[in-house]
């Protein structure tokens, strides 16, 4: 990795700021509290470019300033993550602060050497790289005890291909979607400085809904959330339980030796999988309360389902000598959900995290994928009876899971978000990746890059279990 550092250079680093006023405070609500202290979600888009447009000269000097200028008048609408959380002395919780004076989002203009790894191979799917090249195309999101940065932004030009945006965003102010939702904001206004019209309005779904006062804590969970942290920092040996700083140590990006691989299902393979899970879903018992068959299972469950037991088997393939133990859980946009419901363009955490009710060993067993496709289905169907249940809880019950040695599968992304759509005026993308995807075992979801019906999903793991992975998913997609 260090080696590969020496392939980048920085041409520049600035802070790039809204033209505004206005000061703004926001609190954190319980569901922004959950994700205080954890790692930051990292994305990369990469774009191509003709030759003309990728030469370093036209690129830093005609380009750049569209989208630093474009990204300037983006953050008008976002002002809150221009800013930082802080803990106020006097306050019992912590909150987000902009301060026009001092704050912006922090903005790094690199190159790469692709002579390296050139550009066309970095952006080919289902061609495995080392986990630790795309580290070098994010940027770093600052937290220290007093405060932590909300978004940081890297621009990346690979001469004579094209660029990449990466971004990094604070899990503790917005979900995906409200992520989503900004990127999208900022690629409308660059694209119309390429049409011209230079326009900083947005289409109602892009502008955000900031208000706060639509999360009603009628139960007290902010307390509870806020005294977990507090253990949480005490069981590390740290003096300050009102630090922010991102507990990266315990969520370090897992890249030696590992490797990264984007997948594909498609259309045809989710079909084919949905006909086997439901031929042997009657055979599976899922407790005391059986749901009746459905006629068709959703992407999402068929995907997880099967990508987590493609996951589980190849590690224990791998490590043969002892049993492996997994758990899977995924977060659940709760925006339609809450009483009253609130607006979709909802701007931070509106998202629950569920854990299904399986057993450890479920996920190697020969039906396993049955298995866990029935408690994913069975956990989204009797969500509304209690969406919110457990969430006091969340990160005592995540520590327990790793002190008893289970290994958690998790999902960042989604197909709905649509960010193969996202163009700057430069086209879509040729390539969007989860990066933070190797800070755990967790499935990267987007929709399929061609827009057919598809779902791709980026995985790092261990080379050898990425070995067996490769063999496992492929294998049993050969079905009858």
């Amino acid at each position: 990795m260090a080696a590969a550092k020496n392939h980048i250079k920085i041409h520049e680093q600035c802070k790039v700021s809204p033209n505004s006023a206005n000061q703004l405070s926001l609190p954190l609500t319980f569901l922004d509290l959950n994700w205080l202290r954890f790692h930051p979600v990292e994305r990369i888009f990469f774009y191509t470019l003709p030759n003309s447009q990728s030469y370093p000269t036209f690129f830093f000097q005609n380009l750049v300033p569209r989208l630093k200028s474009s990204l300037s008048l983006a953050l008008q609408h976002f002002l809150p993550i221009a800013g930082k959380i802080v803990w106020p002395s006097d306050s019992p919780k912590p909150i987000i602060q902009f301060n026009p004076n001092n704050d912006g989002v922090s903005l790094v203009l690199a190159q790469y050497d692709d002579d390296v790894v050139s550009f066309d191979k970095i952006v080919e799917h289902k061609s495995p790289q080392e986990a630790s090249l795309s580290r070098l195309f994010v940027p770093h999101l600052e937290s220290t005890d007093s405060f932590a940065s909300i978004i940081s932004i890297q621009i990346t030009l690979f001469p004579k291909s094209g660029f990449s945006i990466g971004i990094s965003t604070h899990h503790a102010v917005l979900d995906g979607k409200s992520s989503t939702m900004f990127i999208k904001a900022w690629s409308s206004i660059c694209k119309s400085f390429e049409e011209e019209t230079q326009s900083s309005n947005l289409e109602p779904f892009l502008k955000p809904f900031l208000s706060r006062e639509v999360i009603n804590d009628p139960n007290g969970f902010e307390s509870v959330i806020i005294d977990s942290w507090n253990r949480i920092s005490t069981h590390f040996d740290e003096c300050n339980v009102r630090s922010l700083k991102i507990m990266s140590n315990f969520f370090e990006p897992k890249v030696k030796d590992s490797l990264r691989v984007a997948f594909e299902l498609t259309r045809e393979d989710l079909e084919k999988l949905n006909k086997s899970v439901l031929s042997k879903w009657n055979n599976i018992e899922e407790g005391s309360q059986e749901q009746e068959q459905p006629k068709k299972l959703s992407t999402f469950v068929l995907t997880c389902a099967y990508v987590s037991v493609c996951i589980a088997k190849a590690k224990q393939q791998y490590e043969s000598n002892q049993k492996q133990k997994f758990c899977f859980g995924f977060a659940v946009d709760i925006r339609s959900r809450l009483d009253p419901p609130i607006p979709e363009n909802y701007f931070g955490n509106c998202v629950t995290n569920q854990l299904i009710d399986t057993e450890p060993e479920d996920f190697t067993k020969e039906d396993g994928v049955v298995i866990v496709a029935k408690k994913i289905y069975s956990k989204i169907i009797n969500m509304d009876k209690g969406f919110l249940d457990g969430i006091d809880t969340l990160l005592s019950r995540y520590m327990d899971i790793v002190s008893e040695g289970i290994q958690g599968i998790g999902v960042a992304g989604s197909t709905r978000f649509g960010v193969y759509e996202i163009d700057f005026g430069f086209g879509r993308p040729a390539k969007v990746e989860t990066t933070s995807v190797d800070r755990g075992i967790t499935i990267g979801l987007t929709e399929s890059r061609d827009l057919k019906g598809g779902v791709e999903f980026g995985l790092v793991l261990d080379k050898h279990v990425m070995g067996f992975f490769n063999t496992i998913f492929h294998e049993g997609l050969c079905l009858d």
